[in-house]
Formats: structure tokens, C-alpha cells, sequence
């Protein structure tokens, strides 16, 4: 099981990464509690481990921003949190054609309503979706849990988010491998936090955790 720990924005929190090894890290350029600014990530960025993919996690935001980092090479992957719809993906995916780069893989968040909801997001162009909990006035970061059995078989590979932490990760984990209905991959930002900020602690014994299941 992989993971990926979000919403990085100190220097501390690349060198908690950078030593205990979660799969991927995660810059948030949307929001308030965790948003980070091009400067900010470009820094981040080099400190991050190579062996480390940064994904970039956005909010409606302006196409040419999205393409500007990935042409840096400070995202290696980008996670589309907001409203993104056809046009705006397939607008994006067009843009990233134009760079002499690889594309990155593109993740569309699905914040989740129903089982209808999920399955016509899947047919997006994209790589992965990650699913979350809804929350009407927030796209994400919520900590909240949402109803797993609402997960149906998908055929592109997915992305487990919303209120995962150290204590109930094992269980859910396991819950959805006897539905045949497995993440690739689970994401966490506040839960490996206290005060608003990132823990050591936190992220190592979540690490630990994962990397066993």
C-alpha cells in the first residue's frame, strides 16, 4: 500500500519525508491552513528527495500556473481538488502536450455524494481519482470519513482520502480488500498534524503502519 502525506510547507516537513519515506508528498496551492506559494514549492522542491514524487494540488486554478510548475519540475504529478470539468482537463491536458516534458499523471478528486457521481467522474481524462469526503463548504481537508460502501469497482486505480490516521487505516483497509474494492494508495494531511502543523511522530508511526499492509 502506498501513501502520500499532503500539505507540506515547511522545510521541517520535507526532511520528515525525506526521512521516513511515505510514496509521495504533497503542495497545496489552494486554500488558506496549507497553501503554499510558487517560491515556497520551488524550495520545497529541491529538498524533497528525488526519490519522492511532489504532487500538486489545485483548485480551479488558472491552467497556465499548473503548467509553468510542471515545467519547473516542481510537481511531478497534479491532483485537480476543485470544480475541474471536461473542457478544463482536456484544455489542461492539451497545454502540458505543448512542453517538451513528460506529462504528469493527472489525479481528479471526487468528493463523494454517490456511487452515479464516481463512476462518471472515472470516465474523465484522467489517471487516478482520489475520493474524499464531501463537505459543502470545503474542497477538501475536512478529516472527516465518508461511506466506503459507496466505493464501487473501478477500473482506474484510486486514491484514499478523508480522516485516515493511524488508528482506523488498518481496519479500513482491510474492510475494502474483502469488497475487492482496494486503494492504490491513501492520503493524509491532518491527521499527521498537531497544532496545524506537521508531526514527526505522527508521520513515522503512520509510515510504519502502512508500509506493513
Amino acid at each position: 500500500m502506498k501513501l502520500k502525506i499532503c500539505g507540506l510547507k515547511r522545510e521541517e516537513d520535507v526532511d520528515y519525508v525525506n526521512q521516513f519515506k511515505p510514496d509521495y508528498a504533497g503542495f497545496v496551492f489552494a486554500g488558506e491552513k496549507r497553501k503554499i506559494d510558487f517560491d515556497t514549492a520551488q524550495k520545497l522542491k529541491r529538498r524533497l528527495s528525488p526519490e519522492i514524487p511532489s504532487v500538486g494540488v489545485f483548485v480551479n486554478a488558472d491552467i497556465s500556473f499548473i503548467v509553468r510548475l510542471a515545467e519547473e519540475g516542481i510537481v511531478d504529478m497534479i491532483q485537480l481538488h476543485g470544480d475541474e470539468d471536461l473542457n478544463y482537463i482536456t484544455e489542461l491536458r492539451k497545454c502540458l502536450e505543448k512542453s517538451d516534458k513528460n506529462i504528469p499523471p493527472i489525479i481528479k478528486s471526487v468528493r463523494v455524494k454517490s456511487v452515479t457521481q464516481i463512476l462518471e467522474d472515472e470516465k474523465l481524462p484522467v489517471d487516478y481519482l482520489l475520493l474524499d469526503a464531501f463537505h459543502e463548504n470545503e474542497y477538501g481537508g475536512s478529516g472527516k470519513v465518508f461511506d466506503h460502501t459507496l466505493i464501487p469497482e473501478l477500473t482506474k486505480p484510486y486514491i484514499l482520502a478523508g480522516g485516515i490516521d493511524s488508528n482506523n487505516v488498518t481496519d479500513i483497509l482491510k474492510t475494502l480488500s474483502a469488497r475487492n474494492r482496494s486503494p492504490f494508495c491513501v492520503d493524509v494531511s491532518s491527521s499527521v498534524e498537531t497544532n496545524g502543523f506537521k508531526d514527526k511522530a505522527k508521520i513515522q508511526q503512520l509510515v510504519q503502519i502502512v508500509k506493513t499492509l
